[in-house]
């Protein structure tokens, strides 16, 4: 009979494939900094006037590494690809975890497909530019190829294609920023941007909402876990430098508009440029290959950014169907480059629909595809993080594993209390970030969507326990039906990070 091997190697990923830099490339990549400083921060600053833009990012990135702390900690405890929906089976249990991952799901995937709109248009745009009329689709559908072949392929290349793109737009990020803060508006350069006192104001709920979806994607760093060399310390590290790169580039640049502009002058400037802001400003300062160069990459930070969240998205099937909660055919893994074999073509199947679907009704792919599905999808990682902060608290509250005091206990907890507030800011507001009036259902029906998701996945989950109970107790412990763990000094140790919420009603699993 023939050896069991080439079937073993298609359920698993490849291994020690990513170190700190690569890992950190897909952070930063699905953070996109420069597609956040010439799209968000230039339309919050239109749109909500307040000259707070930038402490509103130092503050999301003070919170988001206050999130960090823990989940990195819990990171060096649980190795798996599914990231947020393995930390909440462990902390919170395995119903609350497969609900998360049922919210996962559709929110990565949203995130994804949302980008290709913003891809296409501005691909358009330039093409137009020199004298080619190419429709959005035409453009975003070249996009789609690329990544669905980067898809299949080794995650380090991948991993290579977004550490040249990233370098290239962090260039010149640091070139425009120091172009705008050289030339300040009057000659003098002020730092009344940095103050707190408008985080006082109602407008801080709306600015930390639209300030945080400028950092979604940077999680992208722990479902890249289980291909990473050492991941206990280079998703830590990796993690941690991609929310602080990102939070720096992003209040930088705000900061370094207003100088340039005038603080009293910024948000008239941004309502008549919106995404050319940026390059209006620099325009009359640099050379006009720069300032092209700075619309290529532009370009190329929504692809690296396209990357980045496909790889997250088929990972998190990946995860799902090797542990049975998905069909075990998504379980399944390429024998040669060691990618998420049917998770990688499931996305770009759907993304090819739903894009047409957009086309053939003729919709303005950067309103309704790009701002309304990565606002959708934005508001399900957000209730991810949420989840995961309390799961964080969870998991060391019933043992601190060695971890600070600090790291288990206290960081934990302010993060989540303060993602309390910012979730439940976002779905109060959430008609008002989609820009649809008062009397509109979707003030309401997408966070009611995601909970219906939610309770799907729960439902889902008791269904695996009283059929396939085997299948159950392997919900979010990752290779082998287990998790790779640091291992405990005790076997009750042992119990307890086998089933973290106890069993109940005798049934030997738990909830």
């Amino acid at each position: 009979m023939e050896p069991e091997e080439p079937d073993i190697v298609s359920k698993a990923l490849a291994k020690n494939r990513l170190g700190v830099p690569s890992v950190v490339f897909f952070g930063v990549a699905g953070a996109a900094p420069l597609t956040v400083i010439i799209g968000s921060i230039t339309t919050i600053y239109a749109i909500i006037g307040s000259t707070a833009v930038p402490i509103a990012y130092l503050v999301t990135a003070g919170l988001l590494s206050l999130f960090t702390v823990g989940f990195v900690a819990m990171s060096r405890h649980i190795v798996n690809t599914g990231a947020f929906y393995s930390y909440i089976s462990h902390g919170l249990g395995r119903v609350i975890g497969v609900g998360a991952a049922f919210v996962a799901l559709p929110a990565y995937s949203l995130m994804q497909i949302g980008l290709f709109g913003l891809f296409g248009s501005v691909a358009s745009g330039i093409l137009a530019a020199f004298g080619f009329t190419v429709p959005w689709y035409a453009c975003a559908i070249a996009a789609w190829f690329a990544v669905a072949i980067l898809g299949l392929l080794w995650v380090d290349l991948s991993g290579k294609v977004l550490a040249v793109l990233l370098v290239l737009e962090i260039a010149v990020v640091l070139i425009y920023d120091l172009v705008m803060i050289g030339n300040p508006a009057d000659g003098h350069i002020t730092f009344s941007q940095f103050s707190p006192a408008p985080l006082a104001t109602p407008v801080i709920g709306i600015l930390m909402v639209l300030a945080i979806a400028g950092f979604v994607g940077f999680e992208a760093t722990v479902v890249l876990s289980e291909e990473a060399k050492d991941p206990k310390r280079t998703i830590a590290r990796a993690t941690h430098i991609a929310v602080i790169l990102a939070g720096v580039l992003c209040a930088v640049s705000a900061w370094a508009m207003s100088v340039n502009t005038g603080p009293d002058q910024i948000a008239a400037r941004a309502a008549e440029h919106q995404t050319d802001l940026v390059f209006q400003l620099v325009g009359p300062h640099l050379p006009s290959f720069l300032v092209d160069l700075g619309y290529v990459l532009f370009l190329t930070s929504v692809f690296a950014a396209l990357l980045a969240f496909h790889a997250a998205v088929s990972r998190y099937q990946f995860a799902l169907g090797r542990e049975g909660v998905l069909p075990a055919a998504w379980g399944r893994t390429h024998p040669r480059t060691g990618a998420p074999l049917l998770g990688s073509i499931t996305q770009s199947v759907l993304a090819i629909i739903v894009l047409s679907l957009y086309a053939l009704v003729g919709s303005d792919p950067l309103v309704f595809v790009f701002a309304w599905l990565t606002t959708i999808g934005g508001l399900g990682v957000l209730i991810l993080m949420w989840a995961a902060s309390a799961a964080v608290l969870a998991f060391f509250m019933r043992n601190k594993r060695g971890e600070s005091i600090w790291k288990a206990y206290v960081a934990p907890a302010a993060a989540f209390l303060l993602l309390t507030v910012v979730l439940a800011a976002t779905c109060i507001g959430f008609g008002e970030l989609l820009q649809v009036d008062g009397n509109s259902p979707f003030q309401w029906l997408i966070p009611a969507l995601y909970l219906a998701v939610a309770l799907v996945g729960f439902v889902w989950a008791l269904i695996m326990r009283a059929a396939r109970p085997e299948v159950y107790a392997a919900i979010g412990r990752g290779t082998e039906g287990r998790v790779s763990v640091v291992p405990d000094s005790t076997s009750m140790l042992r119990a307890m990070h086998a089933d973290p919420v106890g069993a109940r009603s005798g049934s030997g699993y738990p909830y």
